[in-house]
């Protein structure tokens, strides 16, 4: 897949393409099946199927204490997009120059002259330029003076509920993995590279994998019954390794401390040190707690790892 950068011009319009726009923020399933209609276009015309997507979050520039976690950060997102048959994916970069752009310039020096836009796939909810005074009714105006074709992409619904990236933060934060699963067609999951911690997870005698997280929040905190993909090496890379994870920012041993993926494999003993795993949140045990002391604290952990097996126990035997 090829990926450009930059606030308006990506192929100088030279390459026509089938084109769609969006965050794409968790690639749920409603992204899924836009993207699947793109990419029948694109086969169809004989055009790169392309998409533009913004870094920040527009809501992230314009209000970055109000705006929601990410669910998947750009890299992963590029990667999910690559997987479901992008060939172009272009980052705008949303700044105060790319905001103010008015309706009739977003689509004619960023769709039209910047991505060569011959037909584009768009919600009848979609609003565009500054102020976000294009609508759809605006989107079918120009394409008629630019010459694109325009198709509207209906709501995808999972038990009578839209899919959308706020539904499943909204899960999320509720705890409801399953719930937040059917709408992505996936286990929500986080990844990132192993790195060295304080150790204390193995003088509690549960020796954990540290993932920082790097910027921005996550979108769910707790601990968790997880799977873990990565961990071996060939062919055994791929197969996921059960195991138990904390989400947050260990209460019981930091005071100020920054938010850490902590993941305790069963029946695991190898180094993982600068191993990039990927971790899928398959159940909600509870919520993080400060416990009075490492004691406590290694006993909340033991009565953790219990349950999480009992849940792949009854998982197996189902």
């Amino acid at each position: 897949m090829r990926i450009t950068h930059g606030s308006v011009a990506a192929s100088g319009g030279t390459t026509r393409s089938a084109l769609t726009i969006g965050n794409f923020d968790g690639v749920h399933l409603g992204h899924q099946a836009m993207l699947a209609r793109l990419k029948e276009a694109a086969r169809r015309l004989g055009l790169p199927a392309t998409v533009i997507t913004f870094e920040p979050h527009p809501r992230e520039f314009f209000t970055p204490a109000g705006a929601p976690a990410r669910l998947t950060p750009m890299h992963i997102k590029l990667e999910l997009l690559e997987a479901a048959g992008v060939d172009h994916a272009h980052v705008a970069r949303f700044n105060a120059q790319f905001a103010s752009l008015s309706p009739e310039r977003f689509v004619a020096e960023v769709l039209v002259n910047g991505l060569g836009c011959a037909w584009l796939l768009a919600g009848r909810d979609f609003r565009y330029g500054a102020k976000r005074a294009g609508d759809f009714a605006a989107l079918e105006a120009a394409a008629a003076r630019h010459g694109f074709v325009l198709e509207a992409m209906p709501e995808i619904l999972h038990a009578g509920e839209r899919i959308s990236s706020s539904a499943v933060r909204a899960a999320l934060a509720a705890g409801d993995m399953q719930r937040a699963a059917s709408h992505l067609g996936r286990p929500f999951a986080l990844g990132g590279h192993v790195a060295h911690g304080d150790k204390l997870g193995r003088d509690l005698g549960f020796a954990t994998a540290n993932i920082p997280l790097g910027p921005g929040r996550a979108p769910l905190r707790g601990i968790f019954v997880v799977e873990a993909l990565g961990v071996g090496t060939g062919v055994q890379g791929s197969k996921p390794w059960p195991g138990v994870a904390s989400l947050g920012v260990r209460p019981t041993v930091k005071a100020d401390g920054a938010t850490v993926l902590e993941v305790h494999l069963f029946d695991f003993s190898d180094e993982l040190y600068g191993r990039r795993l990927e971790v899928n949140f398959l159940a909600k045990l509870r919520e993080e707690e400060k416990y009075e002391g490492l004691d406590a604290l290694r006993a909340a952990i033991a009565r953790d790892v219990a349950r999480a097996k009992d849940y792949f126990a009854t998982r197996r035997h189902g």
